[in-house]
């Protein structure tokens, strides 16, 4: 399951890498950035708030995935840079969470 897009860096995807987990109030995402040449791979986490995700057809993680993949296309820089550094200087992977303080994609 994936989404791809050109950024000045080439092109890439955003992918499912690995299968949603359902945290009672939120469903969290491995996600990853791909270059489609296989030359660099960047993962992070996604919570998105059960109150998007809902428990209908948006629950579905390709449904989540399209709707994400444009907002995680036009926050490509930002969110790779921030991604990296999370791994480098906090050993741990960057987690973006969209709520209602922060909806993100979900914005009506």
């Amino acid at each position: 399951m994936s989404v791809e897009f050109n950024t000045a860096r080439g092109r890439y995807r955003l992918k499912l890498a690995a299968p949603p987990r359902n945290t009672g109030d939120d469903v969290v995402l491995t996600l990853a950035y791909e270059r489609i040449d296989g030359l660099e791979r960047v993962g992070f986490l996604c919570a998105v708030a059960g109150e998007f995700a809902g428990t209908d057809e948006s629950a579905d993680p390709g449904v989540l995935l399209e709707r994400l993949a444009r907002w995680f296309e036009r926050e490509f820089e930002q969110t790779r840079e921030a991604a990296l550094k999370s791994i480098r200087t906090e050993g741990r992977p960057l987690t973006v969470r969209f709520d209602g303080a922060h909806p993100g994609p979900f914005a009506r």
